[in-house]
């Protein structure tokens, strides 16, 4: 039953571990690479979808899409883009919508009309080439939610500053364990040399009290000798 215990307990801990440092690592890797229209990781871009805008077709609220870099002239009607909004109700934000056509924006540069599938309304500006940030290719349903909630502060405590507080916690309960146990094992030692350094001091008084029997009985021995 102990050794069982013992085996549960370390399979908890390890599961501790892989989860605090999975944490980690993924917070880590998320702050460098999603929302950064700038870093891409092997051509591919990763973002957080803020709206349902296109959540009747493709994506929800919260999921992770992924953005390939493409040449811009080889897009077409159909395809789905992420892109840098010029529209004055999300000017700067990463938008990922379905090109609807191809037109050529009022400066005379070519670029497209997009659309969200949910509201089926288009944008209110062309998308030129130079916004264009890439082709959307697949998603992780959720993850963007729980990045999102990653970076808040009952989220940073709960899976992240909570998992390592454990560990440290334990660790240091391991430490007081291998202490007190060390001091036990010390005084044990102790007791047992002082057990024997008295039952040497039994000893040598036992061989004295032997030796002075001897001596009596021989000087015993010498009178009654001299008596004869």
């Amino acid at each position: 039953m102990k050794k069982t215990l013992e085996i549960i307990k370390n399979v908890l801990v390890w599961l501790l571990v892989v989860f605090a440092v999975g944490m980690m690592i993924f917070t880590v890797i998320s702050v460098n690479t999603f929302d950064q229209a700038n870093r891409s990781v092997f051509g591919y871009k990763f973002f957080v979808v803020s709206s349902d805008s296109m959540s009747a077709t493709d994506f929800d609220a919260g999921d992770i899409v992924f953005v390939k870099n493409v040449d811009p002239t080889t897009l077409r009607e159909g395809d789905i883009i992420a892109f840098t909004s010029q529209n004055s109700n999300n000017y700067g934000q990463t938008v990922t919508h379905k090109i609807r056509k191809l037109v050529t924006a009022p400066g005379g540069d070519p670029g497209f009309v997009t659309y969200g599938t949910t509201t089926d309304t288009d944008d209110e500006a062309v998308v030129t080439y130079s916004y264009v940030l890439g082709k959307y290719t697949g998603r992780v349903p959720g993850v963007g939610s729980f990045f999102l909630f990653l970076k808040t502060t009952p989220g940073y405590i709960l899976c992240i500053f909570v998992p390592f507080l454990l560990l440290i916690l334990y660790q240091g309960l391991c430490c007081i364990q291998l202490f007190r146990r060390y001091k036990k094992e010390q005084m044990e030692e102790i007791a047992a040399q002082r057990a024997q350094i008295e039952e040497e001091r039994r000893q040598a008084a036992q061989m004295m009290a032997e030796l002075q029997a001897l001596k009596e009985q021989l000087a015993a021995s010498g009178v009654q000798a001299k008596e004869e």
